[in-house]
């Protein structure tokens, strides 16, 4: 199978390719900012819509101009591809997909740009326009098919990647027999339909004292000091550690479901929904459910594998897997619980992945709608908030 894919390898560039990547990241940030305002100063003057190509030619016209000359000293492409982003933007903006774009600070935003082509790896080493001479890459796996594109990006403590999207076969795992319903919650991160549980390893609260101190410090340092440059780096430390440590569980746990199953449900959770519940939104959002969801979403395409994820509304949890039957009244606390038409104790969220693996099979089948799993929404709300 064709797939696109992206790999991440970490750069060394020496001192003067790292001043350069400074300029490219603060130019594309400025290209952005600037025609950003451009678009929302002539709607608002002359209820006129700019796109990408008035932006364009208004850059060449822009970096002709003396003020502006130090723009020359960037790749051209990486600040077209800053003003595609931001066309991408008010699309997906028009389109209901997001929000309106706003402005990017040099403090809170991400450093980042795109090399659409010209780009090479050889001996240890990866040529990008105006590196010619080659940035020292860390090769940590082997990267296979045709070159599309990379950004180059630096972390707020100072480590700088190379993202390299290529265009390559993937080959698919074998094929096995089992299927698999999974409920997530956040005891156990994703209970199964087989009875087996992946442990939540709770990054957050783990790390919680040393972010804590470390947080306490970077309050009590001058503003615009160096120590509180070095505090600030210090805190960055401890928030990357916690986001390595969990993006490396779920990619473990997703491998593992995606390796064992032929046939992965999951339920289609609203997440900032929930997370709007300041009781559980801290450990909703540590969870991750939806950076889960959307690994096992790509891996079984990837793998050819059955993925189908059920209504938001279905009562996984009040709904007996033996009979059928609904408990309305079943609350957050009750985590087991004895069916009064069959008599079946049931566990809660193992009860749960078995109906989501049944709802699943049925929506793969056919016979099984998308709007049989649904309810009026004044009924299934009480269902999610017991979950």
């Amino acid at each position: 199978m064709l797939v696109i894919k992206t790999y991440k390898f970490r750069i060394y560039p020496n001192k003067d390719q790292a001043e350069l990547m400074a300029k490219h990241f603060g130019s594309t940030r400025f290209v952005w900012n600037y025609f950003l305002a451009q678009r929302k100063e002539s709607y608002l003057e002359d209820k006129k819509s700019l796109n990408y190509h008035d932006n364009s030619k208004a850059l060449t016209r822009l970096k002709k101009d003396h003020e502006f000359e130090w723009l020359k000293e960037i790749n051209s492409q990486s600040l077209q591809a800053s003003l595609k982003d931001l066309d991408t933007a008010y699309g997906r903006f028009f389109k209901k997909q997001g929000m309106f774009p706003r402005f990017k600070s040099k403090h809170k935003s991400v450093d980042s740009f795109r090399c659409p082509q010209s780009i090479d790896i050889r001996d240890g080493k990866l040529s990008l326009p105006k590196f010619r001479e080659g940035i020292k890459i860390k090769l940590h796996r082997e990267m296979t098919g045709k070159i599309l594109f990379a950004t180059i990006s630096r972390t707020p403590t100072d480590k700088f990647f190379a993202s390299i999207t290529c265009e390559t076969e993937h080959e698919a795992l074998p094929r096995t027999d089992k299927q698999i319903g999974i409920d997530l919650g956040i005891k156990d991160l994703a209970i199964c339909s087989d009875g087996k549980a992946f442990k939540n390893l709770k990054i957050t609260k783990k790390y919680a004292k040393k972010l804590t101190y470390e947080q306490r410090q970077l309050s009590k340092k001058k503003k615009g000091s160096g120590k509180r440059f070095k505090q600030r780096k210090k805190v960055a430390v401890v928030h990357e550690k916690v986001k390595n440590v969990r993006t490396n569980n779920i990619h473990k746990l997703t491998h593992s479901i995606v390796s064992e199953n032929q046939v992965v449900i999951i339920e289609d959770l609203n997440v900032k929904g929930m997370i709007k519940s300041h009781k559980l939104a801290k450990a909703i959002a540590d969870a991750s459910w939806h950076e889960l969801s959307r690994q096992l979403e790509y891996k079984a395409q990837w793998n050819e594998r059955d993925f189908a994820k059920i209504d938001r509304w279905f009562p996984s949890s009040k709904t007996c897997n033996v009979c059928n039957f609904i408990k309305q009244d079943l609350s957050l606390n009750d985590r087991k619980w004895i069916c009064p038409n069959c008599g079946a104790t049931l566990d809660r969220d193992v009860n749960a992945s078995k109906n989501i693996l049944k709802q699943g099979l049925k929506i793969l089948s056919g016979s099984g709608a998308e709007s049989d799993s649904k309810q009026k929404p004044g009924k299934a709300s009480g269902c999610k908030q017991s979950r």
